[in-house]
């Protein structure tokens, strides 16, 4: 888990979110187990069902460390699925700055047309004495146009998304948002250390909702993580039925 301002959990694949009806690939780690072709989880524990697709203005990029991946209770790949202005990239090490100036190719995204990054992620005084600068101020006209931001979200642990952060000195360049007394987390099945820590598709929906000013339009996602969270932990022999359907 991470702090609300930080993120959690997915896996690499292009910017827009998929379709359920793909067909299943084999798992090369697990013979004879197929896993999804869209989530690619398992096909028991395939998440498609929950995929919530949301409109917004702000692009998402999600850099997701290697460990988190295939890890089951992961949120990541649920958010990236259902967020059309997202893409979502594998790595410990982003060092190449290109990577956040790269066009996304997303529904309603402006060819070439240039963003302001801004990093989810808390601003710790303790990671200056450890050679990590502080990072600028957000300018304000910037928040004043959420079409033209790009939020970054490090999909880890709390510990893996800091060393993620000192390896990637294009990452400590950038301006910070910070998450301010954030709902309680639904996320049971991940031990949290802090109260205000969250998932990273809560944090992430808490980041748009305050910089597209429209907390409401997250909340059909938030309810679906929510059912995702219940299938996880067991609390029925079936998959839970979903909000609508």
């Amino acid at each position: 888990m991470q702090r609300a301002p930080a993120a959690i959990d997915l896996i690499v694949i292009q910017s827009s979110a998929g379709s359920s009806d793909a067909p299943p690939v084999q798992d090369a780690s697990r013979p004879g187990r197929s896993r999804c072709a869209t989530c690619g989880r398992p096909q028991p524990a395939c998440l498609c069902a929950w995929i919530t697709p949301v409109a917004h203005e702000v692009e998402v990029l999600i850099l997701q460390h290697p460990l988190e991946v295939h890890h089951p209770k992961g949120s990541a790949r649920l958010l990236h699925l259902s967020l059309p202005r997202s893409r979502l990239v594998t790595g410990e090490v982003f060092a190449d700055a290109a990577l956040l100036g790269a066009p996304f190719e997303a529904p309603g995204a402006v060819a070439n047309a240039p963003r302001h990054n801004l990093l989810l992620y808390p601003d710790m005084p303790q990671d200056h004495a450890l050679g990590v600068p502080a990072p600028p101020a957000v300018p304000t006209r910037w928040l004043r146009e959420p079409a033209r931001l790009r939020l970054i979200v490090l999909d880890g642990t709390w510990r893996k998304s800091r060393k993620m952060l000192y390896l990637s000195p294009p990452l400590q360049a950038l301006p910070r948002l910070s998450l301010q007394d954030p709902a309680a987390s639904s996320y049971r099945i991940r031990k949290a250390h802090r109260p205000d820590q969250l998932s990273t598709l809560e944090a992430t929906c808490a980041a748009l909702a305050r910089l597209e000013g429209g907390a409401d339009r997250f909340q059909p996602l938030l309810a679906a993580f929510d059912g995702f969270v219940r299938q996880q932990m067991g609390w029925s022999g079936q998959v839970p039925s979903r909000p609508g359907r």
